[in-house]
């Protein structure tokens, strides 16, 4: 006896038409939300905070040219709200003193070329170099072609931890001339040391950077019997010592009238350099270059205008944010801006360009995931169709056939008991069309054997009975 395919209760359709399922949109959006939180998260982890108020340089001696830049930077500055806290020191290798300790609150220096010898200076870079910084040997007597010929006389080389020092040290070093041997160093510097030359209490005198002063260097060259060295060898030392750059005074630099110098005279000279530690501030280093640019960038005896500040670096790599400066200028926030709405915008927009990248694509992504969602939920009664008509075309499916009907039977109800968006409406009544057709198929099968035998039944029936054993023919 077959069940009536059209009335029990696995016909009945409780299918929920509902205008959108909630529940696969959350799972749609789910890992979008996740794949946003990272992107977030990375981009706040990326972007730098707000540039700091206040910041401090090392710079020289008070009243220094050290000294006198920095406060020009200080003056610049304030004009963006940036206050720089000025740090008097004995001179450069001070101020890379402080920048490597991670304990001083210093976070810039100026350093002449030369000095960091013995230094741990990792973690700190350059923002370019702001201005020439010569050394110049002037000395009494007879002529001198090379330092060298200095062994066994007075020198003043500067005081303790200035760059003039330092670098004096190293230049005579190359000359074999060391402390300790014939040669007297003495630690006079600037105006002490021009005086004891000017008063034969010192040979000669190396004057650098802040003790190279123009006053300085205009009252020895007038006075009678000193002289200006002549760095014969300056080539030389710029390929030894690739910090040095080589310079030359035209004749009458000094003194037009008196034609001092009267020849030419080449001097060697490092650059002085803004050092900065590397965790400095993005924005602050495009300020500070600015700023460098207008006191450095006016031409005088030893520079053309617009020489300094420049990317030639040497005993510290140049910073990236100084290297795209360089090359490209101010950041066109930075260009058209105030400075603190520039910096609010530039960090808005590093925020938002990485999370809209992620998020464009990602929402994209969403309608077909939702849609496939739903599907999904139609598609997987496919299998346990395809399944059931295989079995019903087996050759003993007739005897299975109760089995079969059963399990279709759950397939279409748990069909009609599906929540489904209306917009697929269509292939829900698809897939119970489809329930049907394979019904259909299976009941045929069925049919096809309770057909057969009844046929082979009425043959039989209507067959003459069969002669008994042992009876007579024709009986």
């Amino acid at each position: 006896m077959t069940t009536d395919s059209n009335s029990p209760a696995h016909r009945r359709l409780r299918a929920r038409f509902v205008a959108i399922s909630w529940r696969d949109l959350a799972v749609s959006f789910g890992p979008v939300v996740l794949l946003s939180m990272a992107a977030i998260w990375l981009a706040v982890w990326l972007v730098q905070p707000a540039p700091p108020r206040a910041i401090t340089i090392s710079a020289g001696p008070q009243g220094s040219s050290f000294w006198n830049a920095a406060q020009r930077y200080k003056t610049i500055l304030a004009r963006d709200g940036i206050t720089l806290n000025v740090l008097a020191s004995e001179g450069s290798r001070q101020n890379v003193e402080r920048l490597a300790d991670a304990s001083q609150n210093v976070d810039l220096g100026l350093v002449q070329g030369g000095v960091s010898q013995g230094l741990d200076v990792d973690g700190l870079v350059s923002l370019g170099s702001m201005f020439y910084a010569p050394i110049s040997v002037f000395y009494r007597g007879a002529r001198v072609a090379k330092l060298s010929d200095l062994k066994g006389k007075r020198i003043a080389i500067g005081r303790e931890g200035s760059g003039a020092r330092a670098l004096s040290l190293t230049l005579l070093k190359a000359n074999g001339i060391e402390p300790g041997g014939p040669t007297r160093l003495t630690a006079y510097d600037g105006q002490d040391a021009a005086q004891a030359l000017i008063d034969g209490r010192v040979d000669a005198v190396m004057l650098t950077g802040d003790s190279a002063t123009g006053p300085t260097m205009g009252k020895l060259i007038r006075t009678p019997g000193v002289r200006l060295m002549d760095f014969t060898q300056a080539d030389a030392y710029t390929r030894r010592f690739t910090y040095l750059n080589q310079l030359t005074l035209p004749r009458g630099v000094f003194d037009l009238g008196r034609n001092l110098p009267s020849q030419p005279v080449h001097v060697i000279s490092p650059t002085v350099e803004l050092v900065a530690r590397d965790s400095l501030h993005p924005a602050l280093s495009d300020l500070l270059i600015e700023a460098a640019r207008e006191v450095h960038g006016k031409a005088n005896l030893l520079q053309r205008a617009g020489e300094f500040p420049s990317a030639q670096v040497h005993e510290f790599p140049i910073s990236d944010d100084a290297a795209r400066y360089y090359k490209s200028g101010k950041g066109f926030l930075y260009r058209h801006l105030p400075f603190w709405i520039a910096s609010l915008a530039d960090r808005i927009v590093v925020l938002l360009v990485p999370i809209l990248v992620v998020l464009i694509p990602a929402f994209r992504l969403v309608p077909s995931l939702y849609s496939w969602r739903v599907k999904s939920r139609l598609y997987r009664w496919y299998g346990a169709l395809i399944a059931l008509e295989r079995e019903a075309l087996a050759d003993d499916a007739h005897t299975e056939y109760r089995s079969l009907r059963h399990r279709l039977d759950a397939v279409e109800a748990a069909v009609n008991r599906l929540k489904i968006p209306l917009a697929y409406a269509d292939q829900f009544y698809v897939l119970r069309e489809h329930i049907g057709f394979v019904r259909h198929r299976l009941d045929a099968m069925n049919a096809a054997p309770e057909a057969a035998g009844g046929d082979a039944a009425q043959h039989a029936d209507s067959a003459p009975p069969a002669a008994s054993k042992g009876s007579p023919r024709g009986a």
